[in-house]
């Protein structure tokens, strides 16, 4: 972007440099590390403007999703700006200036600091890559296979420079991957991994597997299971019924295939529903696990309720209305 370098910015390593908070902030880009720096200086009181290309904020997750945390920033008084084009940014009496274009026309917002979280570019350049005989791209990063041997068979990678899930944790389970593969020689694969994720806003959004694009994407005809926190009785009392537990099941059987929360706490809750997909234990099961109440997590054994009154077909129905009638 032009007038960017020259202006200054800051990125998700060096905001924590900062020793002044800053009054006025943009932040660019609404992926997981704006959404969550934007809403943790709006908290700390400065005013923030949160820049997006797209059309909602968190646009990789599930819509649904997105749509609970983007009306907490609006009501938290976090300015959005969607479906923005940013032109230029320069240095003027008040402030860095961001210059943008919008379906509303045109805008100008002068800032004291501006931070860049719009996406990062794998760093593979000055590593001698070509001489190895490592293809890769300047985009996408090395190119791996999917027991991450590179196209020179003795060379492995692992983490974001070859990875599309760009998280700690998916680093590390890659890594062991690596390890197994290239000193033991195992045949172990990333696709093996169910790597799950969140977004540390307030609410969190967590999510494992598909969603429903992914599997439209793939064929895989699914049925979905949907929890409101508003009907959990320790979300109400704590005053957050504003979020979900949604699962995706194998349509006619209940497989787990992706599922997504939407709460406080997401990332603590998810770990059942991933361990669930690790184990082949379906949602059917996950009926029968005893949760304390009142927890938030009772949600999930209340959406493994839901699945099992679908397996109570009329002819069942009719049956179990004979029988007690009959003991009646």
């Amino acid at each position: 972007m032009p007038g960017l370098s020259e202006g200054g910015f800051l990125t998700n390593e060096t905001v924590f440099d900062l020793t002044e908070q800053p009054r006025r902030l943009a932040v660019i880009g609404a992926g997981p590390i704006g959404c969550e720096l934007a809403q943790a200086f709006r908290r700390l009181g400065s005013e923030v403007t949160l820049f997006h290309r797209g059309g909602h904020i968190l646009n990789r997750e599930d819509a649904d999703a997105a749509g609970i945390v983007q009306r907490a920033f609006v009501d938290e008084g976090i300015r959005l700006v969607l479906d923005a084009k940013l032109t230029r940014v320069e240095r003027a009496a008040d402030g860095k200036v961001l210059h943008c274009e919008t379906p509303r026309g045109a805008m100008r917002v002068a800032v004291d600091e501006i931070l860049v979280g719009a996406g990062r570019v794998p760093n593979v350049d000055g590593l001698g890559l070509e001489t190895v005989g490592v293809a890769y791209d300047h985009r996408d990063g090395v190119t791996v296979n999917d027991r991450l041997q590179t196209t020179n068979s003795r060379i492995y990678a692992a983490g974001d420079i070859c990875m599309s899930e760009k998280f700690t944790h998916a680093a590390d389970f890659a890594a062991r991957v690596v390890i197994q593969n290239a000193l033991f020689m195992g045949r172990k694969k990333l696709s093996a991994l169910t790597i799950p994720w969140c977004t540390y806003t307030d609410p969190e959004i967590a999510h494992v597997g598909f969603y429903e694009r992914d599997a439209d994407k793939r064929g895989i005809a699914i049925d979905t299971y949907l929890r409101p926190f508003s009907e959990v009785d320790r979300a109400v009392a704590d005053a957050e019924e504003d979020g979900f537990v949604k699962v995706h099941v194998r349509k006619g059987g209940d497989k787990i295939v992706g599922a997504t929360i939407v709460a406080r706490h997401a990332g603590e809750m998810l770990n059942e529903l991933t361990l669930a997909m690790t184990s082949g234990v379906g949602l059917g099961r996950l009926a029968s696990v005893i949760h304390p109440y009142p927890t938030q997590a009772e949600a999930i054994r209340q959406v493994g309720d839901m699945f099992n009154r679908t397996r109570l077909t009329p002819r069942v129905k009719k049956i179990f209305a004979a029988w007690l009638r009959w003991t009646g």
